[in-house]
């Protein structure tokens, strides 16, 4: 999974499609770019010339080898062993929405299987299901991603708004905003009972909001038919959170921003300077995040989003930083625990575009099968197939 690797994305697909067929995998932290390694197989070797995959086929000496390399307590290597395909699912609307989602396409690209559910699942309880759940471009707050100001004359906003009028009182809630809410605590459940969150985009901070939000009504009337709190900001319990703490609301209709957390309009960053660099774990005592961070570079160019990037100031004691622009105090990428379960925040909306515009083309990931943003979001992908090491003491 170095630079020799012709496909790191189809290579993920590789490793989830040999746990599928009831194989372990070794994911090599921090070896030759976080490799892995499997038990030989034809099958797999064919899988890997059929998906343009690289790979070598070694003797078992060489693979005992490998394995005491990265064992040896003075490198920073590790061996993570993946026993089994996580149950994925993708948090997404059922009706076309004019722009797409990262994860979806390269979930499908890399040929790893999902199954979609959006409100009427989550609010039937469907969530325990699944090991693994991906939140995108949402907005949990019922504020339709604040599009008001240049979209509310769009034939698909204003489709989208009846849609989900149409599913909140066929749910039993009196306003969409009620059912996101109710949508993002169970959500919040899932996570506490040992699932895991995958989050981008204002997927992220919306999701906080919302759960903050809970007491009050930060909705104003163009969203809900009725005025917002105007005391909504002291309202906001922060102990509600995953990952945000004291933020102040924007609560103009017009504005694109949802709050302070994210920096998209106040970041000061030039598209040939924006970059954030991955953090260097322990892989022997950091093992989460160094999952999380395997890459072939150390060094990713930024992408913008609905939510770029989060404000260091608004993050929770405990909350890990695996992806950051120092001399802007931005976070890109960070991780937590809630309950049994953990959760990812990712900012940005698609890692190989640039500044992603409503109506703009999907990406086509054939022009980027060595991605190393779109990396990190596979990461995410076999993170919950890991055997729990037991704890050191």
């Amino acid at each position: 999974m170095d630079d020799e690797q012709k496909d790191h994305l189809k290579s993920y697909g590789i490793a989830f499609w040999v746990l599928k067929n009831g194989e372990e995998v070794d994911w090599l932290l921090n070896y030759r770019g976080g490799s892995f390694m499997m038990k030989y197989g034809q099958k797999v070797e064919e899988e890997c010339k059929i998906r343009g995959v690289s790979y070598e086929v070694i003797a078992d000496a060489k693979a005992t080898e490998i394995i005491t390399e990265v064992s040896d307590p003075s490198v920073n290597m590790d061996l993570v062993k993946l026993e089994k395909a996580p149950r994925m699912a993708v948090y997404s609307p059922k009706n076309k929405l004019p722009w797409d989602d990262a994860v979806t396409l390269v979930l499908k690209y890399a040929e790893i299987p999902y199954d979609v559910v959006y409100d009427e699942e989550v609010i039937h309880g469907e969530l325990p299901k699944y090991d693994w759940l991906h939140l995108h471009h949402e907005d949990f707050t019922g504020q339709y991603s604040k599009f008001y100001g240049a979209f509310r004359y769009a034939q698909w906003y204003t489709d989208d708004i009846k849609i989900q009028e149409a599913m909140a009182h066929k749910l039993g809630f009196s306003k969409v905003s009620k059912m996101k809410l109710a949508v993002a605590q169970n959500i919040r459940d899932f996570c506490a009972g040992g699932g895991f969150l995958f989050a981008m985009c204002s997927g992220t901070d919306t999701f906080d909001i919302a759960l903050s939000a809970a007491n009050t009504d930060i909705c104003e009337r163009m969203f809900d038919g009725d005025a917002a709190d105007q005391d909504a900001q002291s309202k906001l319990d922060f102990s509600q959170t995953f990952a945000f703490q004291n933020f102040t609301l924007d609560m103009n209709p017009i504005s694109h921003s949802f709050s302070n957390i994210d920096v998209t309009t106040t970041r000061q960053v030039d598209r040939t300077r924006d970059f954030f660099t991955l953090f260097d774990f322990s892989a022997k005592w950091d093992v989460v995040p160094s999952m999380l961070t395997q890459d072939h570079d150390k060094v990713i160019k930024g992408f913008m989003g609905l939510t770029t990037a989060y404000n260091k100031s608004m993050l929770k004691p405990g909350v890990t930083i695996m992806g950051e622009m120092k001399t802007a105090n931005e976070a890109r990428y960070i991780h937590g625990e809630y309950g049994k379960g953990q959760w990812t925040f990712y900012g940005g909306h698609d890692p190989e575009d640039y500044q992603h515009a409503v109506n703009d083309p999907p990406t086509d990931l054939k022009l980027h099968p060595n991605s190393p943003g779109y990396r990190l979001i596979l990461n995410n992908v076999l993170f919950p197939a890991a055997k729990k090491k037991k704890q050191k003491t």
